[in-house]
């Protein structure tokens, strides 16, 4: 009898648990929209007063939490296979996913490296030295399956496979670069953007990989405080704000 008393109070304080951090809307987002989602939320905030949390980290393992039943309102990732497992999985309403931004892969180096005079196998070399060149993880991080792509288009695949300094996210791979443990590394131009300690030393051309979208789509039992977000979302405020650091919001895009 204790035992099954001990189990009902259990049960009563998860659900109420839960119920209490629902009131709150949780978005998963991929952690290279740190800095433009945090400005974004810090103005919502401020404007409604209903209380916003993001998890910041790569779409992948966000995807897989979604999946294995992590209690998250929103999901931004940063590619859209991602966001089609996330729907394969039953976790999404399928009807409110939205390609929402665009944004572009740039190589980026410490502020004494300079500007690489052409991306070629012995000008990459020549910076690399015996030090290595950062990316995420290109096994299932967006940013290095990009960065990957990217490489492999442009026949630079081959001299560098072997030096890589992997992580496992976009802001992981400029943290590498910021402190000087690699001499140059791939990331989006929102990151460089966002960073004082990085500077872009080439763009890499948009033909050399596939369309990087970042959609954006409520979970399934999103609360209506998560949907008054989410449209905040589209806002021209919002809008303002992803625009200024460095992303290409794709309405905009269509209307031009």
């Amino acid at each position: 009898m204790h035992r099954i008393l001990l189990a009902f109070f259990f049960v009563i304080f998860v659900f109420s648990s839960s119920v209490s951090a629902r009131e709150e809307v949780l978005v998963f987002a991929a952690s290279s929209m740190t800095t433009a989602l945090s400005e974004i939320v810090e103005v919502y905030q401020r404007k409604t007063g209903n209380k916003v949390t993001v998890s910041y980290a790569s779409s992948s393992a966000l995807a897989r939490q979604l999946a294995y039943g992590a209690p998250a309102d929103i999901y931004i990732s940063a590619n859209e296979k991602w966001m089609d497992y996330s729907v394969e999985q039953g976790v999404i309403e399928e009807n409110t996913v939205m390609p929402w931004l665009e944004n572009q892969l740039v190589f980026i180096s410490g502020k004494d490296v300079r500007t690489l005079p052409a991306l070629d196998d012995k000008t990459l070399i020549e910076v690399i030295g015996k030090s290595r060149l950062a990316i995420s993880d290109p096994g299932h991080v967006p940013a290095g399956i990009y960065a990957k792509e990217s490489l492999e288009t442009m026949g630079l695949w081959g001299s560098v496979k072997n030096k890589l300094a992997l992580s496992n996210s976009v802001r992981a791979t400029m943290a590498l670069v910021e402190r000087g443990e690699a001499p140059l590394g791939i990331v989006y131009f929102s990151d460089a953007k966002a960073s004082s300690r990085v500077k872009v030393t080439a763009k890499i051309p948009d033909s050399a990989h596939s369309p990087i979208v970042f959609p954006k789509a409520l979970t399934k039992g999103a609360s209506k405080n998560a949907e008054q977000f989410f449209r905040f979302m589209d806002s021209d405020v919002a809008t303002k704000i992803v625009a200024s650091n460095g992303f290409v919001v794709m309405q905009m895009k269509k209307e031009q």
